[in-house]
């Protein structure tokens, strides 16, 4: 047991000091008879700080809204879907310049800047530093 300590003790102080996960639910729905997108569960500083840019650029450099290809491998591909973003109680509301299709699907795709920053992440994504980490939710109107 004596020679086991000196081996445990570095791995228990490893253990100790990863970080917990403090991703953000981030959750969709449409809304106003399906001609609206809500979105919640982004940090309300981050949210105020780019509702003073009135820019959709701004808006779309964390999050976007996309029509979904028939050949899904092409996500990567489609252009953003245009529209307005508004903030309301930490709650945003996309509204596009034309009403979402009742036959279109179409996915939301926010970007999580603080992933992948640290060694550990790299490794339990197997991602290659410098990637955008993101997360794509599917909707149908």
């Amino acid at each position: 047991m004596k020679k086991l300590f000196p081996l445990l003790l570095p791995l228990m102080f490893l253990i100790s000091c990863t970080e917990t996960s403090t991703k953000t639910l981030v959750t969709i729905k449409t809304v106003n008879n399906g001609k609206a997108l809500q979105i919640t569960g982004f940090d309300p500083a981050i949210i105020n700080e780019i509702s003073r840019d009135s820019s959709a650029k701004a808006w779309e450099t964390l999050m976007a809204v996309y029509r979904m290809p028939a050949d899904t491998s092409m996500r990567n591909l489609q252009p953003t879907q245009p529209g307005s973003y508004t903030v309301k109680d930490n709650v945003v509301i996309f509204t596009p310049d034309t009403a979402f299709s009742t036959q279109q699907t179409y996915f939301f795709r926010y970007y999580d800047f603080s992933a992948g920053g640290t060694l550990t992440d790299l490794i339990k994504s197997r991602s290659k530093p410098g990637t955008l980490h993101y997360t794509d939710l599917i909707f149908k109107q």
